[in-house]
């Protein structure tokens, strides 16, 4: 198989209590030892940051992008695995993926238990991963969770605390890990890659705003004048608000806001179906629908458009061109 990198950024597989709690303690090379190697995988560690993952910034998320295509420069790496925490890992794993262009695998791993626990999960979280990164090529960015991989894109967080952490709850397993080998179950769909963007100085502000009973213009407006680039509106049924609502949206993209449209509901696309505020209406007053991507995956899109061109139209572009499954146009470096 070959040589493997993990770039080591935190999170609970890296955690020691604290006195008070866990937090991100432990290095990467201390990470790997507790984990059984698969044969034949030799393993070059990065340490690139130690934190919780509810703390990553922007910074840290590109920074991680960087990183990765620096290391794949190298054509004697054969995989990489990034140890990460989960809060936040669906983030992260969905931004590499959006600007992935090698057929080398780049796997995400954690763990819901900190090290040293009885019958922990992250040496088995990361032998998965290894495996994963060493055996498979052109599948883009994947997360392996116990004993399942999962395509980066519509991976989400499905569980607090239980072992069984993550899937996609609109599509069906991308494939399994047992007996010391992968097995995939179907090819995932993604678009062009988008080029690597530059470190800005501040990044831009995309924020998110939920719609509920009573939900009113009150929070997205605030997000406007704040200084949002973008917002993700977090819609009921299959995205829907109020006209209120429609009207605010309306106002934000005037303003050159790029602005997207996903759903609370766990799975399912969002779908233009009702008026009087819904979906029909946000899409016409500017909305980028996000299909079956959710919240924080969905803001990730919106950032990664923003980082792409400072042009509002061609912003909205290379927003549905990184949400579309089929073939977006490529944006060149």
């Amino acid at each position: 198989m070959g040589r493997v990198v993990v770039i080591s950024t935190g999170g609970t597989i890296a955690s020691r209590w604290q006195g008070s709690g866990f937090a991100a303690d432990a290095d990467g090379s201390e990470v790997i030892a507790t984990a059984p190697l698969p044969e034949g995988v030799c393993v070059e560690v990065v340490d690139l940051f130690s934190v919780n993952s509810p703390r990553l910034t922007t910074a840290h998320q590109l920074t991680l992008l960087r990183t990765v295509h620096e290391v794949l420069a190298d054509p004697d790496v054969e995989g990489i695995v990034v140890t990460h925490g989960t809060d936040t890992l669906e983030e992260s794993a969905f931004l590499l993926d959006l600007h992935h262009h090698d057929p080398r695998t780049v796997v995400f791993t954690g763990s819901q238990l900190p090290m040293g626990s009885a019958d922990g999960d992250g040496p088995g979280n990361l032998y998965d991963a290894l495996l994963t990164a060493a055996t498979t090529r052109g599948l883009g960015v994947l997360v392996a969770f116990a004993g399942r991989v999962h395509a980066a894109r519509g991976t989400v967080k499905t569980q607090a605390v239980a072992l069984d952490a993550f899937a996609d709850p609109s599509k069906e397993l991308l494939g399994k890990v047992g007996f010391g080998k992968v097995t995939v179950l179907r090819t995932p769909q993604r678009p062009a890659p988008l080029a690597l963007p530059a470190m800005p100085e501040l990044p831009p502000r995309v924020d998110m705003v939920m719609h509920h009973a009573d939900g009113d213009a009150t929070l997205l407006n605030a997000a406007v004048e704040a200084g949002a680039r973008g917002i993700v509106l977090i819609g009921t049924g299959a995205g829907n608000a109020t006209p209120e609502i429609v009207d605010a949206v309306a106002g934000a993209v005037a303003r050159g806001v790029l602005v997207a449209l996903t759903t609370r509901v766990a799975a399912g696309p969002v779908t233009e179906i009702y008026t009087h505020g819904g979906a029909v209406d946000l899409v016409a007053a500017g909305a980028v629908p996000t299909g079956t991507l959710r919240a924080g995956q969905a803001r990730i899109a919106v950032l990664s458009a923003l980082l792409a061109t400072d042009d509002p139209a061609e912003q909205s572009r290379v927003l549905r061109a990184a949400l579309s499954s089929g073939d977006p146009v490529l944006v060149e470096a």
